[in-house]
């Protein structure tokens, strides 16, 4: 598995980019962590049925999110590394997603009654709600990126933690204080007792929702004010031809992690998905290392373009990101029942516990086509990711309507690998035409071989055999430190 680069200078830049995507994963991993723990809260005062109606809303939030910042962001920092007036940049792409958002918010309000019916939203609050809480957070998108290009962690991680706790306490507050409070005639706000007779719960999730990102607006929106207001209509040509195609492919992704629920819901109805969707959770480990790595490798990605040893720093990257993403992935397997128990709670959510080891595997092969992803960003190629996501989106789209009346939600989670296996091959090969990266294939392969092999044996044949699982992650371990133990210690002392 040990691929002898020789280049120091890359040991050195591999080095620092751990430790900023540990300092910017901080600010990934811990709203996730916080979300974690709120699917067992939601997963035990909520039946199903409930729980599904949360996901649906939270799936068209993805959508809303990707419509509106339209690849603003990763544009955003491409030309703030690229261009010396980085005010411009600055405010020419604050200024779209202010005039686009404001227009989205205007236009949604006065027909959200039509939408809201169109959508399949129960209640128009509902949706009027998701439009507030949309709007909030596409105006942050670049107060956000510009503390994260600018280097500022901690600030970055700051807000992004507080939004979530914020979001938590209010979960807390109406999913278990105000009923406990009621139920024992204790002191709550009439206003709030009064929606308590006439909402259904998971109102509560939704606005609790609105209140985080209302405050974290109030709190972050004066870093806007710093800008100096300057808007170039040909710098703004320049992000959006950039930007566009970003903005197909994020749609295309959320379609890929997303519409699998709404067509379980129409297939198998609400109770089905309410359950695939739970569990689907536990595959949430792999998000939080992969959203990790990615907050730390964007910026550090375009930062890095122009080094000598740029494209032996990427390959290097990518062989140790599988490495930890395999070892994560056999430990959550080996422990499944467990992480279960700990984060879904009700027992009638453990049925589709199977699908776990597909989507924790199909999220590994999502995060090495983000490390793949670096050469259409860095070529300006940005459209061969909008044709490679179009593709995956209608795989996944097909796979899920011929396949889920036929064996379930295992076919969804089966379309989800797959799509994201193709697009990860398809990225590579065509990468290797346009921004050729030498990767050590021989290393992932085996890597992925003996991690997919780990996971089968302890899933099927040895699922509750902890003694046995800790076994297969040390073994794995110890080959990793093994093989590689002449890296780690230049990168050690580099």
């Amino acid at each position: 598995m040990f691929i002898d680069y020789s280049i120091n200078n890359t040991l050195s830049t591999l080095k620092r980019f751990f430790r900023d995507t540990i300092i910017y994963g901080i600010a990934a991993v811990l709203p996730r962590a916080i979300n974690i723990v709120l699917v067992k809260l939601h997963t035990n005062t909520l039946v199903s049925e409930s729980y599904a109606e949360s996901t649906i809303y939270f799936v068209y939030a993805a959508y809303f999110n990707a419509l509106l910042t339209y690849g603003m962001e990763t544009a955003f920092f491409r030309f703030f590394t690229k261009e010396k007036e980085k005010g411009k940049v600055i405010s020419t792409a604050f200024l779209s997603l202010l005039t686009t958002t404001l227009l989205f918010m205007t236009v949604s309000f006065i027909f959200s009654d039509v939408i809201a019916q169109y959508l399949g939203f129960s209640d128009p609050l509902t949706l009027r709600i998701l439009i507030l809480v949309t709007t909030f957070d596409t105006l942050l998108v670049i107060p956000f990126a510009y503390l994260r290009v600018s280097n500022r962690p901690i600030k970055f991680t700051f807000y992004k933690v507080l939004n979530v706790a914020i979001f938590a306490v209010f979960n807390l507050y109406f999913l278990l204080y105000v009923p406990n409070a009621l139920a024992h005639g204790n002191y709550v706000p009439e206003f709030i007792a009064t929606g308590f007779s006439t909402q259904p719960l998971v109102l509560y999730i939704f606005i609790s929702n609105l209140l985080a990102s209302l405050i974290t607006f109030l709190l972050l929106f004066p870093l806007v004010f710093k800008f100096k207001i300057s808007f170039d209509k040909k710098m703004l040509y320049k992000m959006l031809t950039y930007g566009i195609p970003i903005m197909v492919s994020s749609l295309a992704y959320v379609t890929n992690e997303n519409l699998d629920k709404l067509l379980l819901s129409k297939y198998l109805g609400k109770e089905q998905m309410g359950i695939y969707a739970a569990c689907y959770k536990l595959g949430v480990f792999m998000s939080l290392y992969i959203m990790a790595f990615k907050m730390g490798a964007e910026p550090f990605f375009f930062n890095q373009a122009d080094k000598a040893n740029a494209k032996q720093t990427y390959a290097r990257i990518m062989n140790w990101f599988i490495i930890f993403g395999a070892l994560f992935m056999l430990i959550i397997i080996g422990f499944i029942d467990q992480f279960a128990h700990l984060l879904l709670g009700k027992p009638e959510y453990f049925q589709a516990l199977e699908i776990v080891p597909v989507i924790l595997l199909a999220n590994l092969f999502l995060g090495i086509y983000y490390n793949l992803s670096v050469w259409f960003k860095l070529t300006d190629k940005t459209r061969y990711g909008m044709y490679f996501s179009i593709l995956g989106a209608l795989i996944t789209i097909g796979l899920n309507i011929i396949y889920i009346p036929i064996i379930g939600y295992m076919a969804s989670a089966w379309a989800t690998l797959i799509t994201y296996m193709f697009i990860a091959l398809l990225s590579y090969f065509y990468g290797k035409k346009y921004y050729h990266i030498p990767y050590p294939l021989k290393s992932i392969f085996l890597t992925l071989m003996v991690t997919i092999t780990g996971c089968y044996l302890s899933f099927l044949y040895f699922r509750g055999n902890y003694m046995v699982s800790t076994a297969i992650i040390l073994v794995f371990s110890i080959t990793i430190l093994w093989t590689q133990k002449s890296e780690i210690k230049q990168i050690w002392k580099t």
